[in-house]
């Protein structure tokens, strides 16, 4: 997969010409919705557009991205809870029968992603997405598919099959145990699994994932100095405010916990598999 584009770059998203495969069905159709929805199924960069939610060129990456497993390492205030809920409403209205899990620390944090899916879902109205079943934990669609919003424990997302989606966002946060329990739903069905979050230390599977995790992965990272939409006088005395925590909120940086020891480099580069042991180990 090709690098994400600068999100850097000066101009604003501008979406490609229309599929081959939706003009030509567009030309024997009458309704002039066809090609509109032909093009948003294609490209969900689109679908945000539909709602006059152009997004930037890391945003539009993101959409577009096929790779089964994503990590955003973003900034706090970068949109990436109103671009994953574009995404996950995506593979909701273009994939009858999908299950869709939105996963967060808490029920609360889920439930604030939920309700911009929710909200994304009746922005389009119904000539994308017909409403068959809703409710504060859930919603689901006439075409068969399933969005569930959950809190980040292990117990409670268990008995899942068929997963499409599984968004698991402010990921540095959650337990070991979460991730260990959701892995499993994917392997039958292929879906995809994309972590979200800001740093929170040396710590758990998303900074394992970041730095081990190799080409299994697809990666980006996006600071506040890379979002348009954040003035720079604020980032100027939030770096005052938090001092070195900075680096961490607002600059993607996975930092050493404040009252460690020994620096995480430290740590790993003292530890070895090639010493003997002082004494020899008796095996009954």
């Amino acid at each position: 997969m090709s690098a994400p584009p600068s999100p850097l770059l000066a101009a604003r998203y501008t979406p490609p010409p229309l599929p081959r495969e939706a003009t030509a069905v567009a030309r024997v159709s009458a309704l002039p919705s066809v090609t509109r929805d032909l093009a948003c199924a294609f490209d969900p960069a689109r679908l945000s557009a539909q709602v006059g939610l152009i997004p930037d060129d890391w945003q539009a990456w993101l959409l577009r991205s096929t790779a089964r497993q994503l990590l955003v390492n973003c900034s706090r205030q970068v949109g990436k809870s109103e671009t994953t809920a574009t995404l996950a409403s995506h593979t909701a209205i273009y994939t009858p029968g999908a299950v869709v899990l939105l996963l967060s620390p808490s029920l609360r944090q889920s439930g604030l992603l939920f309700q911009k899916v929710k909200r994304r879902l009746h922005e389009l109205g119904r000539d994308f997405a017909e409403v068959d079943q809703d409710n504060a934990l859930s919603v689901r669609l006439r075409n068969g598919a399933e969005i569930h919003s959950l809190p980040g424990k292990g117990e409670t997302v268990r008995g899942f099959s068929g997963v499409a989606l599984i968004v698991l966002d402010e990921a540095a946060f959650v337990a070991d145990d979460l991730y260990t329990a959701v892995s499993p739903m994917l392997a039958v069905s292929g879906g995809r699994l994309i972590l979200l979050s800001t740093p929170f230390g040396k710590r758990g599977f998303f900074f394992r994932e970041w730095s081990e995790g190799g080409d299994a992965w697809a990666r980006i990272s996006i600071t506040a100095d890379e979002c348009p939409r954040i003035p720079a006088a604020f980032l100027a005395e939030e770096r005052r405010k938090l001092g070195p925590l900075y680096d961490q909120e607002y600059g993607c940086q996975f930092l050493d916990l404040l009252t460690a020891v020994f620096r995480h480099e430290d740590v790993r580069e003292a530890l070895s598999n090639d010493l003997q042991p002082l004494f020899a180990l008796e095996v009954p």
